[in-house]
This record gives structure tokens, sequence and C-alpha cells, in this order.
């Protein structure tokens, strides 16, 4: 996936268009900047699934409001905590599992560095310096230290 910007809502009084989403560039990056996002094969079907049956907004958002606006994070937040009811246990609903949509940036990361794909790699992927994603993840890189010296060991035998 090649990300090019975003567009966040800040409410119109802060915009100069007067619109309540705002066009901008990718965080941390000069305006026009790009950012490529390798993703496995299974999530590269999934997108093209999803396009296939709902198409696209104009702009090229993927998920859109009934009219073709953007979803409203109230509208958002909705959606995402009825679909939580319907795939998790009532213990885990109760719990803050997943409990927002970016605890899905913090499981994907989690995963990543856990299924042993290197912190450069993880890094370039979230679009973290390795600083940030050791500041950040460094529980999810600590107690692998068996799997390390397993990974080790297959090597000098």
């Amino acid at each position: 996936m090649i990300l090019s910007t975003s567009t966040p809502r800040v409410g119109s009084g802060w915009t100069d268009t007067g619109e309540s989403f705002d066009a901008r560039g990718l965080k941390e990056r000069a305006r026009k900047a790009t950012r490529s996002v390798p993703i496995p094969p299974v999530l590269v079907r999934l997108v093209r699934d999803h396009i296939k049956e709902f198409g696209t907004a104009e702009d090229g958002r993927l998920f859109r409001a009934v009219q073709g606006g953007h979803l409203l994070s109230k509208e958002y937040g909705e959606i995402w905590q009825a679909a939580r009811k319907e795939v998790l246990t009532e213990a885990e609903v109760a719990s803050p599992l997943a409990d927002v949509p970016y605890s899905l940036r913090h499981a994907g990361v989690s995963l990543w560095l856990d299924s042993g794909v290197t912190p450069a790699e993880v890094a370039r992927r979230a679009g973290h310096s390795i600083a940030v994603l050791f500041r950040f993840y460094a529980k999810a890189i600590h107690g692998s230290q068996d799997r390390a010296n397993a990974l080790i060991e297959s090597r000098l035998l």
C-alpha cells in the first residue's frame, strides 16, 4: 500500500476551507511524501474484496459514510464497539482488549515482533524510528531471549 495523505478531523474552525476534515501530508514527512507499507497477500485479498464489493470514495478512502462523506469519530467508535461485541467474549468486551481501533496498530506491531520480524523491518513498516519502536514496544521484545538463543544455537550446530 502507498499512503500519501491523511485527513484528520480537526473541526471546521481550524481549517482554511471551513470543512471539518483537513487534508494533510503524512505525519513527520514532507507535504508530498508517500510511505510504502508492505502488507501480506492475505490482507491484499481482503482489501481487494472490500473494494470490489463497496468501491472507494472519490478520494480513494476505503471507509466512508453512506453518501460518501467522512465517517465521524462517533460513528466509527459506535461501529467498532458493535464489532467488538460480535467477535469477543463477554469478558473480553468488558476488558480493555481492542477497546479502540488504534489498538489494532499496537497488536499488529507486537505480532510482527513476536513472529520474529527484525526490529528494523517492523519499525519501517510501522513508520517508526528504531528508537520509537524500542521505547513503546520494549515489552514485546523483552522475554524473547529463549527463542533468540534457540535461533542462534541452531546456526552454530
